[in-house]
């Protein structure tokens, strides 16, 4: 995986109200892809979490699948 590749999470990350399931962008790789820094964004296009992410906890999107859209808590 390489930067500005869409990823889709494979765990969530509570502290950052992130599920299983949201796609993000590969923003910077760390030590030959072992690590990620993943930027989320609302469907309105702003910031919803930059988070630093191990390999193992992304994957690349498949071409079969589609977005799928869910409701933050207010505030975040």
């Amino acid at each position: 995986m390489k930067e500005h590749e869409r990823v889709v999470l494979t765990v969530p990350v509570p502290s950052r109200q992130l599920e299983a399931g949201d796609v993000g962008t590969i923003v910077h790789v760390y030590m030959d892809g072992r690590a990620f820094e993943v930027e989320f964004l609302a469907l309105d296009g702003r910031t919803a979490a930059v988070v630093t992410l191990e390999a193992d906890m992304v994957r690349p999107v498949s071409p079969t699948e589609i977005t799928h859209a869910r409701r933050r808590a207010v505030g975040t």
